[in-house]
């Protein structure tokens, strides 16, 4: 991922938002997302391997700018209890009489309102 501050950034897999790519004393890299209650650490020398070379493609291919076009068509909100969640298949929603994508569902038990689609291409 790009390198804010001089910084090795990488994605949280559950928000996606940037958090840094820290060291450990034996020089292991891991994430840390306090917003999310989320820690990665990557073990093993394949895996730290795997993970510098999807740092490193970030860096290359501008990951960042990609994740952000993907949270603007695919991270909805539901204009009723402000929930936002990410588009699922098991959430569309489809018009009985001709099958077309009406929108996606809010996940929310209480909610059930649905997020219009044509509001987000």
């Amino acid at each position: 991922m790009a390198a804010l501050n001089g910084k090795r950034m990488f994605p949280c897999p559950v928000c996606t938002d940037p958090r840094e790519v820290r060291t450990t004393k034996k020089q292991k890299p891991y994430l840390v997302c306090d917003p999310c209650g989320v820690q990665v650490f990557i073990r093993g020398p394949a895996g730290i391997a795997a993970f510098d070379r999807l740092v490193d493609r970030g860096d290359r291919e501008d990951l960042w700018a990609r994740l952000r076009e993907m949270e603007r068509r695919y991270y909805l909100k539901c204009p009723e209890c402000g929930c936002r969640f990410w588009a699922e298949p098991e959430l569309a929603k489809t018009s009985i009489f001709d099958g077309s994508l009406q929108g996606f569902r809010c996940p929310e038990k209480k909610c059930g309102a649905t997020v219009a689609w044509e509001n987000k291409q």
